[in-house]
């Protein structure tokens, strides 16, 4: 099982997630969706990633992006880029003109949302399950994951607590995304932080 904390705005929360003894494998940052309070805009990003990253990898996380977005990512240090609401033929083009893992995000509510994955195989590295109101860490139901092959490379996302029990994810996913769940009143609670990423080495070990 993987590990990937969303929605880092703050330096003292990105210390601390790339400085830790078992740093999560992604970390995301919201880059170009002012809807989310997680956002962060281009200036404060590129001061924010002036780091080593040292072992984990670093997520553009965007919503439609334009190419002047795409173009303004592609200057920084990122390793995905994390694409909602595009086409497979749209997420083609992107991975192709820049070069990035890409990691494809769907939106579920319904059985028929589940197998939408077919369509993203072959342009994603990995394709993340999403809530449908992704900005609000809403749940879905995630026993529709038994409709996806394990042959898939997949992120679960939405509703994820700090404490939960996480051998019930896995069978049905390879990596955690974890957002809302690791905040207290809007801000990343790194005491909770540490509980999600001690728990996710445990699982492994």
């Amino acid at each position: 099982m993987q590990s990937k904390i969303c929605g880092v705005k703050d330096s003292e929360t990105l210390n601390f997630l790339i400085n830790y003894k078992h740093p999560p494998e992604l970390i995301g940052f919201i880059c170009n969706y002012p809807k989310s309070k997680r956002f962060i805009d281009i200036n404060s990003l590129k001061k924010l990633l002036k780091v080593d990253n040292q072992k984990s990898r670093f997520v553009s996380v965007l919503v439609k992006p334009d190419e002047f977005i795409l173009n303004e990512m592609q200057k920084l240090n990122f390793d995905y880029f994390q694409i909602y609401d595009c086409t497979p033929d749209e997420i083609k083009s992107i991975k192709k003109k820049y070069n990035k893992k890409i990691i494809s995000a769907i939106t579920v509510e319904t059985k028929e949302d589940i197998l939408k994955y077919k369509k993203f195989e072959d342009c994603s590295d990995i394709i993340l399950f999403d809530s449908k109101g992704y900005e609000k860490s809403l749940d879905f139901d995630h026993t529709l994951m038994g409709n996806v092959p394990v042959s898939v490379n997949t992120m679960i996302a939405g509703n994820i607590k700090h404490d939960d029990n996480l051998d019930k994810f896995m069978k049905i996913c390879n990596y955690i995304d974890i957002s809302g769940g690791v905040e207290t009143s809007g801000l990343k609670d790194i005491s909770k932080v540490k509980i999600f990423l001690d728990n996710v080495k445990k699982l492994n070990d």
